[in-house]
């Protein structure tokens, strides 16, 4: 694949983040940025500087120094983009972050029921997504009990939830994969029933598999109960993987509230070495926008 040179000649976004005017060149000229943590973007993120082939934007994220990659769609992909997306990654040491390992329902209750056609197609697709993790060499995939099941008491729908992930952690063990489970806010995604860090780490605990783990969104905890470093802190031994997003907005760290300098620090002398998903929109369209994003993870990166 040829490699691309960047010129960005937005001055404004650098002064914006307070960081040096960048000018994005091909690696042979210009070292690529070292981050402290492995910040995951996802396709589309830099379409402005790459184009719209994904193989093109996983080599522009290598180019700015990022180490990691998620892909939500991936089990959707055709296995030859799959596949080529897997040698793309190989090449450069990017590591693949997660993928949704499920058909979520937004509005129907389908693991919180107990039906079992709603389980049956929920550990058929686990199945599916073992296949495709492994072609990707994913470690890693994103589960949502689905909707509240309004004629069930919560102890009984958390039965059926609890029942539905033993299940598929026990296809999932023989594979050193893990399934992340991701409490979503009440703001974006009413009537979900996993929604907050102490039910997703109860549920983890009942599992008892290291199958089945936490991913910790802080945009979304930030919405639903805020108190995140102290929620870090005390399901810690059941996070596994971490997203970001400002808030409000869900845009890049340094848009809104939350204080990812802190934040990442924290995690970081915490010991921990996974992947931290960018899973955010930009706050600025076009190459300005893009960026804007990689200046704003480097002045909230860690200080090691």
């Amino acid at each position: 694949m040829n490699r691309r040179n960047f010129l960005i000649t937005s001055t404004t976004t650098a002064a914006a983040t307070g960081l040096p005017f960048l000018s994005f060149q091909d690696n042979e000229n210009q070292q690529a940025h070292k981050f402290g943590l492995k910040y995951a973007p996802h396709i589309g993120m830099f379409k402005q500087h790459a184009g719209e082939d994904p193989l093109a934007q996983l080599e522009f994220m290598a180019d700015q120094g990022f180490t990691a990659f998620e892909d939500n769609e991936m089990r959707n992909r055709s296995i030859e983009l799959q596949n080529n997306m897997s040698k793309t990654m190989s090449k450069h040491g990017i590591e693949m972050g997660v993928l949704v390992a499920h058909k979520i329902y937004w509005r129907a209750p389908n693991l919180t029921s107990g039906d079992q056609n709603y389980r049956a197609e929920f550990l058929s697709d686990i199945k599916g997504s073992i296949e495709v993790a492994k072609r990707v060499n994913a470690k890693w995939m994103t589960v949502v009990p689905g909707h509240v099941d309004l004629s069930k008491d919560e102890g009984y729908q958390t039965a059926n939830v609890i029942e539905s992930l033993k299940q598929a952690s026990a296809l999932l063990e023989p594979h050193g994969i893990t399934m992340v489970l991701e409490p979503l806010n009440f703001r974006d995604h009413a009537g979900q029933f996993l929604s907050k860090i102490a039910q997703a780490y109860q549920i983890c605990k009942a599992v008892n598999s290291p199958s089945c783990k936490i991913l910790f969104d802080i945009y979304h905890q930030q919405i639903q109960e805020g108190n995140i470093i102290p929620n870090i802190d005390l399901a810690w031994d059941e996070i596994a993987y971490f997203q970001v997003g400002d808030n409000p907005g869900r845009k890049e760290p340094t848009t809104g509230e939350i204080n990812y300098v802190n934040v990442f620090q924290h995690i970081y002398n915490k010991g921990f070495n996974g992947i931290i998903g960018m899973e955010h929109g930009n706050s600025l369209a076009g190459k300005e926008g893009e960026t804007k994003v990689i200046n704003a993870y480097k002045s909230v990166d860690i200080t090691k």
